[in-house]
């Protein structure tokens, strides 16, 4: 897998912001994209034949608050739309829900050495996001106050 030209790639669009030292990983870009936003770009150790890219959001305590205030039914309900809305996307994605609080949430996406090309990572990287947003978009619709002057849905 060609980590300099992603690297090269990343830093011509002015998205990195770093490297980290990962024992797991061949590689660890975390960028930014779109600005505020973090998105790690990794080549797992082990995978020498793809890229991972990866955005990992926590829900605000507020918002959590708001999901746990109702019903068991309802709260089940709103789990569904977000399971339906991030498989709309073309993503992998993991919750973290426990008794359907929505804590948590992971979106991936995974390219392999034979489809890289720049323009499927900046596509991947943008679908990743656009998923992560539409759900923090959901939470804020439905949990938010109808003024969101700020992003409160990082802890």
């Amino acid at each position: 897998m060609p980590e300099k030209k992603i690297k090269k790639w990343l830093e011509e669009e002015g998205f990195l912001r770093m490297e980290v030292p990962d024992e797991n990983a061949l590689f660890h870009y975390v960028i930014n994209y779109p600005e505020d936003h973090v998105i790690d770009i990794i080549q797992p150790a082990g995978k020498n034949d793809m890229i991972l890219i990866a955005c990992a959001t926590s829900v605000s305590p507020e918002h959590q608050s708001g999901i746990r205030a109702l019903s068991m039914e309802k709260r089940t309900e709103f789990i569904w739309k977000v399971r339906f809305t991030l498989n709309s996307f073309g993503v992998d994605f993991q919750l973290d829900h426990p008794e359907n609080v929505l804590n948590s949430y992971l979106v991936t996406s995974e390219i392999f050495s034979d489809g890289l090309s720049k323009d499927r990572l900046i596509s991947s990287i943008k679908n990743v996001f656009r998923a992560k947003l539409h759900v923090m978009w959901m939470i804020q619709e439905r949990f938010g106050d109808d003024k969101p002057e700020h992003d409160s849905m990082y802890v």
